[in-house]
């Protein structure tokens, strides 16, 4: 047998994937469906129920429903339930966002039937049994606890309350809800007057209306349609939520004393472009440059030349429409100062523009990112729902790639020459021995 050097092989031509298909089914619930070679699927349900629509007083509420969904579903307790998961090698995983609840399985191709009519139960026919309540509560109330064991949490939780909260009217009734200042765990308030009633009068706002499921397996996006109309076909409208917008406290000053404490921690929040907004990957672009690991800005600035913290980071923070920026430090107490000077500085300088070399490392890192996040099932199932939810479309995985290339950096550096200066509005929460001062305004204790 002769062997052919892999140079001299012919190369097979690349066959790409059919398109995903966006379907609206007669119940109200929206399916995306994404045919993908392989052995297995991946599936994600998102129904737009999350923290920020716990009723005010009743905080914790979508946090217990979603676990007490798990404690018996059909004819199956608990246990059984379980059982029936394990038994088809079933991975299940998902959460509570503060916008919505979100519930994920992948397995074999062969088992999507079974694990359609799985998530089925669990989401439309739950035992709900009361006696959970109380065990669920407790639990609820231990995560709360453990929120409170490092420093970092804490200022988290603090600047949820400060610079987010706040309740707001639900639509069409005079009640209220409690909005984002709250963690999903909820308060110890909240979960005291959780009663199983309240839990079952939330789980009944659910339904089909709003709801988002985007499977992706072997097959075609017609035969994952009527796999899934077999089970959620009939599914119950419920009550579609108004989207949740936060309030952002511009210009909130707040100190959390921690007078034994050796390190201050602080946090940094102003306005920012939303996913939907045409600046949105310029924004993305100048964040990835800014404070994308050691060779970003703040990394050189806050700990190469100056030593002033481990590290020093900025992120981005989507809430309902809104977009935010978020930069955070930690420095001893004698260095804090600083360091948010340094911070204040270095966003100033941001808005002078990029250098060639920056713009091309961040420009690398996001597509490495990218090109990571589409090898996965899992991770196209919920790049799809991420989709319909920020821009209401599906994007193919090579759209937003070929969006990155496009990008120039005269677009990123007019984008960041036409920003306002965020910092009078800025939101700064501290935590440590001392508050700190932003410009020349001191914040009060």
């Amino acid at each position: 047998m002769t062997f052919t050097p892999p140079t001299a092989r012919s190369a097979r031509p690349a066959t790409a994937a059919p398109a995903a298909e966006l379907f609206a089914l007669p119940s109200g619930l929206t399916l995306a469906a994404q045919p993908r070679a392989g052995a297995a699927f991946a599936l994600s349900l998102r129904v737009p129920w999350g923290s920020a629509h716990d009723p005010l007083g009743l905080e914790g509420t979508a946090g217990v429903l979603e676990e007490w969904l798990f404690k018996g579903a059909a004819d199956r307790d608990a246990r059984a339930l379980a059982d029936a998961f394990d038994a088809l090698g079933l991975r299940h995983g998902g959460g509570v966002g503060t916008e919505a609840t979100r519930l994920s399985l992948s397995g074999l191709n062969a088992d999507l039937p079974a694990a359609l009519r799985l998530l089925a139960d669990v989401v439309r026919r739950p035992a709900l049994p009361a006696s959970e309540v109380p065990v669920l509560a407790d639990l609820a109330r231990q995560d709360l606890e453990g929120l409170q064991d490092t420093p970092e949490e804490r200022l988290a939780l603090h600047t949820r309350a400060a610079v987010f909260g706040g309740p707001r009217p639900a639509q069409g009734s005079g009640a209220m809800l409690a909005g984002f200042g709250h963690p999903v765990s909820g308060t110890h308030a909240g979960l005291s007057a959780l009663t199983a009633q309240s839990l079952r009068d939330a789980h009944a706002r659910w339904g089909a209306q709003g709801s988002l499921l985007a499977v992706v397996a072997d097959l075609s996006a017609a035969e994952i349609r009527e796999q899934v109309e077999e089970v959620f076909g009939d599914w119950a409208p419920g009550t579609t939520p108004e989207a949740p917008e936060p309030h952002f406290h511009a210009g909130v000053r707040s100190h959390l004393s921690h007078a034994g404490s050796e390190q201050t921690h602080l946090s940094l929040s102003w306005p920012a472009v939303g996913a939907n907004h045409p600046d949105y990957l310029p924004s993305q672009l100048a964040l990835t440059a800014f404070s994308g690991g050691s060779a970003s800005r703040l990394f050189h600035a806050v700990r190469e030349e100056r030593g002033l913290a481990y590290a020093a980071h900025a992120s981005a923070l989507l809430l309902g429409s809104q977009g935010f920026w978020q930069l955070g430090a930690a420095s001893t107490p004698s260095r804090a100062q600083e360091t948010l000077d340094v911070l204040l500085a270095e966003t100033e300088r941001l808005r002078l523009g990029l250098t060639t070399h920056e713009f091309e490392r961040a420009r690398r890192g996001l597509l490495t990112g990218l090109a990571f996040s589409e090898e996965g099932l899992r991770a196209r199932a919920g790049a799809m729902l991420r989709d319909l939810v920020l821009l209401g479309r599906l994007r193919e995985p090579g759209e937003l790639r070929g969006q990155l290339r496009a990008i120039t950096l005269e677009e990123v550096n007019g984008y960041l020459a036409a920003l306002p200066d965020p910092l009078p509005g800025a939101a700064l929460v501290t935590l440590g021995r001392a508050p700190l001062s932003l410009g020349a305004q001191e914040l009060s204790a």
